[in-house]
């Protein structure tokens, strides 16, 4: 019986998180450009998808936790989080690539007038989202060299990734050419959704906090 929900959990994900942006993306109305323009839509479209997906890969997520070993599940966690981390750390590197393949305007300078555009609300959007998912990459990564304790990271940890998922959410939809309506609409599902899910974890600890005090 549990491996069968397990089975569930594990093919409901991929369809929702990989298969819905990969058919949104397919149903979009943009004009269609290069194999390699179109496989780094894709890559960023399933990537941050997977991103927001993390945040039902957590003790919030009580239904799907209970199918799974925990240590299972943060196993899992880390991986994506550090896959897609990577990704989007070469994102700007990966909008400017194709240029090596055109004529016009060369990828360093193409890069150069993209992160110097500050005049351009979705720039310094992706610029926040850049440095924020960077300190969550480090602090994750280095969290046993900090003096602090698991409560503590792990509140630290869930702040910066509401921040982030904010931020990178609008930065997506505001300036994302892959980014339509179907996709928008899916992003704001699932940030909306994954945010509600922490910060109810989180009132749930304080409530249980304060119960213990009394």
């Amino acid at each position: 019986m549990k491996t069968g929900i397990k089975t569930y959990n594990f093919v409901g994900a991929i369809l929702v998180f990989v298969g819905l942006p990969i058919m949104f993306l397919s149903l979009g109305d943009s004009p269609r450009r290069s194999l390699l323009k179109e496989s780094i839509s894709l890559l960023t479209v399933v990537a941050f998808s997977l991103m927001l997906g993390q945040f039902f890969l957590a003790r919030s997520n009580r239904y799907f936790i209970s199918a799974f070993r925990f240590s299972s599940v943060l196993a899992v966690h880390k991986f994506i989080g550090y896959s897609a981390v990577g990704v989007f750390l070469v994102h700007p590197f990966l909008i400017v690539l194709p240029r090596f393949f055109e004529a016009g305007v060369s990828p360093i300078e193409a890069l150069i007038t993209m992160l110097t555009t500050y005049e351009s609300r979705g720039v310094v959007l992706g610029l926040t989202a850049w440095s924020l998912m960077l300190l969550i990459g480090v602090t994750s990564l280095f969290r046993d060299k900090m003096n602090m304790s698991y409560r503590t990271w792990k509140w630290f940890h869930g702040i910066l990734s509401l921040l982030f998922i904010v931020v990178a959410s609008w930065h997506a939809i505001e300036l994302g050419r892959h980014t339509g309506k179907l996709i928008s609409v899916f992003i704001i599902l699932l940030a909306l959704t994954g945010s509600v899910l922490l910060m109810r974890q989180y009132a749930d600890q304080i409530q249980d906090a304060s119960g213990a005090k009394q």
